[in-house]
């Protein structure tokens, strides 16, 4: 999410925590020199079609047998 819009790491630790998932900043900013630059890539490679278009709403993962939202 950090790539794709304006947070901090402090914002996505608390959407995070929102939603149950108990994280750090800084382990936020550990997964985003991790896996960011590889993602924002892939973004920004993919040419978009006529009638593209997606919309980040809720989400619900499935996470140790758990669902989390």
């Amino acid at each position: 999410m950090y790539f794709r819009f304006s947070l901090s790491f402090r914002d996505v630790e608390e959407i995070m925590n929102e939603r149950g998932v108990t994280v750090t900043y800084e382990s936020v900013g550990e997964w985003c020199l991790k896996f960011g630059g590889a993602y924002a890539k892939r973004m920004r490679s993919r040419s978009p079609e006529r009638g593209d278009r997606w919309h980040l709403d809720e989400v619900f993962l499935r996470i140790a047998g758990k669902l989390q939202y």
